[in-house]
């Protein structure tokens, strides 16, 4: 087994950690470890929340959780001789939950508490609990589903530069005073504002790992949120990064300082709940290289990387379709958004033709290992969405020919708050 470079305790709170944990991206964070090119090492993560998501059949923790804490992430690792301009080449050999906590959770979080990509038709607070059997997993809260994940780590990036981290910034600050320019982040049915358009530095609850107090309050006024993707990877939620990929991460500080967490079991394409894959703590084995310059060589100033070989396979998907019209009529310029919403409202209606409420439907669509695609963006003005949903992954027959023998059957409810 790789040494492991950095441990969690999971009855121990984010502040009580072995090796301290990191909520922010900041590059002046000190390395939690260090290693060198060629190293393969073990690191420990909390699920993202930090310990707030109990395994049991109330959603309070879902409605009631903290949210400016998360995530709570591992590192910064940093790479020996790794310089600004070079490329850290991470393979990810190998990752699962804890032997004793083999359980994961999804949540829909309240309109008022984080919303979703739907939040305007799952207003409220709901939770599944997911236990695992090795690969696959199950639910007691969303029955007859039966599936192997694809786990991955949702987050995975290097720490930025002071001069990255001013302009990733001064970006956001100008897209939430510039607002909208359309009608994307409006609720279609009340017409007011859903979610903020992006999330600027939140000084409360801010952990920078071993980094000074006095030096934390001052960082905490610029340290980016890790909620966003951006040029360093960090939040991308890619379900296809997955055990075998081999990741090429951009590097904007002296060592690279990876840091990693927010591991999921298994995710649908777009993770649309928010808390929307299977969340859980674990351990994940990594290797690393450095190309010297590898930015200016390879021409890149993002992440790129390649899949692994390790993934669940399926034959036969149901598969919706979805345009840049909105669900009362108006239409709008190749959105791809609006497309993406239009494809999973009518996956949920049609789920919830054998027995899912339109809730367990929304979880299906996050947790499942579902394919979404932009299936086309040059005909004006319709940007089309497909979301395609593996029939396997079903304990009975969910195909289009078996819909009028699908009524009569109740599925109960994921888990409501008290």
């Amino acid at each position: 087994m790789p040494e492991t470079v950095f441990e969690v305790d999971v009855d121990a709170s984010p502040e009580e950690q072995p090796d301290p944990i990191v909520n922010r991206w900041h590059p002046d964070v000190p390395a939690a470890a260090s290693v060198e090119p060629g190293d393969k090492f073990r690191v420990e993560t909390l699920d993202w929340t930090g310990g707030q998501v109990s395994n049991d059949d109330s959603a309070n923790d879902i409605r009631d959780m903290e949210l400016d804490p998360n995530h709570h992430l591992s590192g910064p690792i940093e790479v020996e001789g790794a310089e600004p301009g070079d490329l850290l080449v991470v393979d990810i050999l190998d990752l699962g939950p804890f032997p004793d906590l083999e359980w994961g959770f999804t949540g829909i979080f309240d309109q008022e508490n984080g919303g979703g990509f739907l939040t305007d038709k799952f207003p409220n607070a709901r939770k599944a609990i997911w236990e695992f059997d090795g690969v696959y997993t199950h639910s007691r809260h969303v029955p007859d589903v039966h599936f192997a994940g694809l786990s991955h780590p949702g987050i995975l990036g290097t720490s930025p530069s002071h001069e990255l981290l001013e302009e990733w910034n001064e970006r956001e600050r100008a897209l939430i005073e510039r607002g909208p320019n359309d009608k994307t982040a409006v609720n279609h049915e009340t017409g007011e504002d859903e979610p903020p358009l992006a999330l600027p530095p939140e000084p409360n609850d801010v952990l920078l790992g071993d980094m000074d107090d006095e030096a934390v309050e001052e960082a905490a006024e610029k340290a980016a949120r890790t909620i966003p993707p951006r040029e360093n990877a960090g939040n991308c939620d890619i379900k296809n990064l997955s055990r075998g990929s081999r990741v090429y991460l951009p590097v904007f500080v002296e060592g690279g300082k990876i840091v990693t967490g927010d591991l999921h079991f298994s995710q649908g394409d777009g993770e649309i709940t928010f808390c929307g894959a299977i969340e859980m703590p674990g351990w994940l084995d990594l290797q690393v290289d450095v190309i010297k310059n590898g930015m200016e060589k390879f021409g890149v100033d993002h992440a790129i990387f390649k899949p692994g070989n390790v993934e669940p396979q399926f034959s036969e998907f149901i598969t919706f379709e979805g345009y840049s019209v909105t669900e009362d009529g108006e239409q709008h310029y190749k959105n791809a958004n609006i497309g993406m919403r239009r494809a999973c409202l009518d996956a949920i209606d049609y789920l919830s033709n054998f027995g899912y409420t339109k809730e367990q439907a929304y979880i299906i669509l996050s947790t499942a290992p579902v394919e979404s695609r932009l299936a086309g963006v040059v005909d004006l003005p319709n940007t089309c969405v497909t979301v395609s949903v593996p029939q396997a992954v079903f304990d009975f027959d969910v195909d289009p020919d078996n819909l009028e023998n699908a009524g009569g059957v109740d599925r109960g409810t994921a888990a409501l708050p008290d």
